[in-house]
């Protein structure tokens, strides 16, 4: 290996990784690489249309396969267009290792053309980063970037590679560096006083509640399997964030359903009245705990986690615990033994009455337009008639977003592809890309608004270059809808800058890269041209043109309180202050 150069040694190091796509678009500072790229056939090339959506079908694959995703851009312009699915990786905790191309190492600092700083400009959005200056040292990097994007809380690692360092060859004195020190050790498992101590306070509770997040999916499907586990055994009820779910399954009589901003009136309300809640692999984020003072003020918390920093980051805990999610259930398993929990009849009545409101219920028809077809029963139809073949569904950001994550059941883990954290338009469809090829005979639809879609739409000639089957299926009322919703409740129905002018044909659009387009206007086509998308063996785009109108209910307005949910009927004013609107 003395002998090969840097651009050779990346690629080894890549296929000794188990690489299987690398997510990339060429530029003058990665052609090294990319010659190294030409005509190997053990590592395959998606070549993306925009540097963003190489990140974010890195993220769909990863997220959709368990596995890292890999990205390859130039310089400057191409480093910086990958940094907002940087950023969204760091966020929702997906593992990626970014491998950036960068100015000769003589340049640097020099303002250089196609120059940036790209280590500075993502220190703040990655577990870890690395500018190389030597070949010598990237095979022990790149086995050390792919063991810290993988293990303790995933997410993204750059690798910053100078021009120069790619052509050269490790000098004799360093041809054989030894491989990367273990520097990065996360704690997995939990010390047993904690696990016992945690195992008395759900077994002595009469309210409990488990509420769950994207970390036990990041754990791996045991995870998912051991916490469905522990709670037959505890029989708790449970509830989700946005990027919990498909960890508990949507079918089972203690499913809560999502809580937070846009949560079950039930999920909310039993978060409020618990006794102890026992969080595992959240974070506390501001979607889901709303008002902080009010947030659970009577339970007693227990934290697992396996990133020390979120544990008493946001909302003091009365247990905290440091380790990996499967690691711990599995550990909680054993403790509990065959000890029986209370008796949770009273709690579940409390619960079934919540449930009585039907907080997801909405209007059969649009006030403004009583033929529209209303979003909700898109969803809905969409889910019924996909069900059974488990699709994989990615989401672009917005109503439509939180429309599917209420509508749309997840019985498994991984199913389940939506930007969470950052809340990134454009991320679905590339995110689809993704997942459809690390699972190329699976269902995968992304679920979009007309908006969203069009922030990554160029990657339609991506699928259609490697022919893949994936489905758009866009919720189009020809508004930035929860942009439009936040100003009809807040800002008196201004509706400034909302309104999506100029859309395109999007069954022309879609004919145009080769892909199928359906429109359907009408309720009573609706079945129809669903049936029609899934029976087509390419791409689709569904144009559902739905009502204009329909807001995405049930609502805790920023700020507010869980107590303080809007449902379909509520007004805003009286619920929200002056300082919560501040917050909007």
């Amino acid at each position: 290996m003395a002998q090969q150069s840097g651009a050779a040694l990346l690629m080894e190091s890549l296929v000794r990784q188990e690489v299987e796509f690398v997510f990339g678009y060429p530029g003058g500072a990665v052609l090294p690489i990319y010659d190294e790229l030409f005509g190997d056939e053990r590592i395959r090339h998606i070549l993306v249309r925009h540097e963003a959506g190489a990140a974010h079908a890195a993220e769909g694959y990863a997220r959709a396969t368990g596995k890292p995703g890999v990205v390859l851009v130039t310089s400057g312009p191409g480093a910086t267009n990958a940094v907002t699915g940087i950023a969204d990786a760091f966020l929702d905790s997906i593992p990626m290792v970014v491998i950036t191309g960068q100015v000769p190492t003589g340049l640097i600092g020099t303002d250089a053309f196609q120059e940036a700083d790209t280590v500075g400009i993502t220190r703040h959005c990655t577990k870890h980063n690395y500018l190389i200056k030597d070949p010598a040292d990237l095979v022990a990097t790149v086995e050390e970037a792919f063991r810290i994007a993988t293990t303790g809380r995933p997410g993204p690692v750059v690798i910053d590679i100078p021009k120069d360092v790619q052509i050269a060859v490790p000098s004799k004195s360093r041809a054989n560096p030894n491989a990367g020190a273990h520097r990065y050790a996360p704690q997995m498992v939990a010390p047993a006083d904690q696990i016992a101590e945690a195992v008395d306070m759900i077994a002595n509770a009469q309210k409990p509640v488990f509420y769950t997040g994207g970390g036990v999916i990041n754990s791996g499907p045991r995870a998912s399997q051991l916490l469905r586990q522990f709670q037959d055994l505890t029989s708790a009820p449970t509830t989700s964030t946005l990027m919990g779910l498909g960890a508990f399954p949507n079918t089972h009589p203690d499913w809560l359903g999502m809580l937070g901003m846009h949560g079950t009136y039930e999920a909310n309300l039993a978060m409020n009245q618990a006794d102890v809640m026992v969080c595992i692999g959240a974070r506390f984020d501001d979607r889901v705990t709303g008002r902080l003072d009010a947030f659970s003020p009577d339970s007693k918390k227990i934290h697992i986690d396996i990133d020390r920093s979120s544990i008493n980051k946001t909302v003091p805990v009365d247990l905290g615990i440091v380790g990996d999610c499967a690691t711990v259930l599995e550990q909680m398993i054993a403790a509990w033994g065959d000890r029986a929990g209370q008796d949770l009849g009273e709690w579940k009545a409390r619960i079934a009455g919540w449930r009585a409101r039907e907080c997801l219920a909405y209007p059969e028809r649009s006030k403004a337009n009583p033929q529209a077809i209303m979003p909700q029963k898109a969803i809905e139809r969409l889910y019924h008639l996909t069900k059974d073949r488990s699709p994989i569904i990615s989401t672009e950001v917005g109503q439509h977003q939180m429309w599917a994550a209420q509508y749309f059941g997840f019985d498994a883990p991984n199913k389940w592809l939506t930007s969470g954290g950052l809340g990134t338009m454009g991320y679905g469809m590339p995110a689809a890309i993704g997942a459809q090829l690390g699972h190329p005979d699976a269902l995968v639809i992304d679920i979009a608004g007309e908006a969203s879609i069009q922030m990554n739409i160029q990657e339609l000639g991506t699928a259609s270059q490697y022919r893949l089957p994936i489905k758009v299926f866009i919720l189009n009322n020809e508004y930035m809808g929860m942009v439009r919703q936040w100003q009809e409740l807040t800002y008196e129905s201004r509706y400034s800058n909302s309104y999506s002018d100029s859309l395109p044909d999007f069954v022309a659009l879609a004919e145009a890269y080769g892909w199928k387009g359906i429109r359907i206007e009408d309720e009573g086509d609706l079945d129809a041209g669903i049936l029609r998308m899934m029976e087509h063996d390419g791409p689709v785009i569904v144009d559902c043109c739905v009502a204009k109108d329909a807001n995405c209910f049930p609502m805790i307005p920023s700020g507010a309180a869980h107590t303080e949910m809007l449902l379909y009927g509520d007004q805003v004013e009286g619920t929200m202050d002056d300082e919560a609107k501040a917050l909007v």
